[in-house]
């Protein structure tokens, strides 16, 4: 089919009057950075902390590495420090809400929380650590000689005939987790002692059949000369200073007494056990083998003697 020259004309004029495509650039377009010079002072900080972070490489884990609590106190300054904790320890690392947060303002007098700061992990609920608190404060509440593990009331000081009597009283009803069956009147260096012995020597001994919930008292503070006979010397029951047990009683209601349990072929091994750990955070020590005085009981007392412990 022939065109007539008007019809090419018309169509080159057409063709000229589309727009032209543009060449592809010689250079892929790079990103460059925002300018930050518009943005708002958390913003800033947030940006140069995340170009930090991404060249962060693992290095060994330092003895320490933290932050002390309100030690940054400008938005630039925290979030800063914020990755130089991530730089010692990329494992446990600031999230991107973290350091927003830490680059905020703060308001005055209130507390910034690191990575590694002492006031608590993490992802532990407040619920958990109240409750831990509570206990901690309730364990304290009752708590004498300064240990926790030592529960019961101060006395202060008992008075009694002639030598008779106790400096710094305490009436002990619990040690190591273990009840006594009736509060008993020590001094610290007895109460400390018992406790010396309950976690090392009593628990250990009844593991297989415990545990152990409570033993049960023979006799405490007594103004009384030994073994209660007339003309001997003084005991260390009358100083506070000793404490006799005849039995331990386990958390499923078993009794295991010193005057039955010692022939025992099934409760020898355990109550030896206990006896014989005595040995150390007292300094006398007597059970069924001393004599006919302690066939049903334990006699521990913290007196010293210059050749070492007592112990039969």
């Amino acid at each position: 089919m022939k065109l007539s020259a008007g019809v090419i004309v018309t169509t080159l004029a057409a063709l000229a009057a589309l727009p032209i495509a543009a060449s592809a650039p010689e250079q892929s377009l790079r990103p460059i950075d925002r300018d930050t010079g518009t943005l708002s002072a958390t913003e800033a900080a947030f940006a140069q902390a995340s170009r930090a972070m991404s060249q962060i490489r693992p290095v060994a884990r330092p003895e320490r590495a933290g932050l002390q609590a309100g030690a940054a106190t400008d938005a630039t300054a925290a979030a800063a420090a914020l990755v130089a904790v991530a730089r010692t320890r990329p494992h446990s690392r600031p999230t991107s809400e973290q350091v927003v947060l830490a680059a905020a303002p703060r308001a005055q007098g209130m507390p910034f929380f690191g990575p590694d700061t002492s006031a608590r992990p993490w992802n532990r609920p407040d619920s958990i650590e109240q409750k831990a608190m509570a206990k901690r404060r309730l364990r304290r509440a009752g708590a004498v000689c300064g240990d926790v593990e030592i529960q019961g009331e101060a006395v202060g000081n008992v008075g009694g005939k002639g030598s008779c009597g106790i400096s710094d009283a305490v009436s002990v009803h619990t040690v190591a987790g273990v009840r006594l069956s009736q509060s008993s009147l020590m001094n610290c260096k007895t109460a400390q002692a018992l406790k010396t012995w309950v976690e090392r020597g009593v628990k250990p001994a009844f593991r297989k059949r415990g545990p152990v919930v409570e033993m049960k008292v023979a006799a405490h503070y007594a103004c009384r000369t030994r073994n209660s006979q007339r003309g001997a010397r003084l005991s260390e029951h009358a100083k506070g200073n000793a404490i006799d047990i005849s039995a331990f009683k386990m958390k499923d209601g078993e009794v295991i007494t010193v005057a039955q349990g010692w022939g025992n072929g099934t409760t020898l091994r355990p109550l030896r056990k206990a006896w014989s750990t005595a040995c150390g955070p007292f300094g006398t020590v007597l059970g069924p083998q001393a004599d006919a005085y302690h066939k049903d009981h334990f006699h521990v007392d913290t007196a010293s003697y210059r050749s070492g412990p007592y112990c039969r």
